[in-house]
């Protein structure tokens, strides 16, 4: 790493690094979404002589690892396409409405990434989740932050499709 810059984290290839205690984050307009969507959900339950890690590449082409005890979620008409959350986030932030089957209960605060970025769309940003790091391009990407202050790169093509506006 090479340098601190306005409380960003850079890389030695100009990728802004975010972390849950970024202190960045105090200062992003975050806005409260619902999520207006069904899911499916599948427990990680390897048996114990099976590897109790997958690593897991999102719809959105980031490489995410999920640990024994996470959940996957997906789209219902995307059933292969999951993304893995941690079991005590999960249990925080979702409800299942049937066997499979979950929605999002919890608020998820959203703010665009560009906010990090003085405006440039097409800086890259890495964002360290509590699944892994992921590099995206600012964008195209907004910032979520969960229930216990996690962070994720959100897509912001489905803001419209499965969020709507809390409050």
């Amino acid at each position: 790493m090479r340098m601190v810059e306005y409380f960003y984290l850079i890389t030695m290839d100009n990728t802004l690094v975010i972390t849950s205690d970024d202190p960045i984050l105090q200062t992003l307009n975050f806005k409260p979404y619902r999520s207006k969507v069904e899911r499916r959900v599948i427990p990680f339950m390897p048996a114990p002589s099976e590897a109790q890690f997958m690593d897991i590449e999102t719809p959105w082409g980031a490489v995410l690892t999920a640990k024994s005890g996470d959940f996957l979620i997906s789209e219902i008409d995307k059933p292969n396409d999951f993304w893995p959350i941690d079991a005590v986030i999960f249990e925080e932030s979702y409800v299942l409405i049937r066997p499979g089957y979950c929605i999002k209960k919890a608020v998820t605060l959203l703010a665009p990434l560009t906010e990090v970025t003085h405006g440039n769309p097409d800086a890259m940003v890495t964002v360290v989740s509590m699944e892994g790091a992921e590099t995206v391009r600012a964008g195209d990407f907004c910032l979520a932050k969960g229930v216990k202050g996690e962070v994720w790169a959100y897509p912001k093509e489905k803001i419209e499709h499965v969020m709507m506006p809390a409050g």
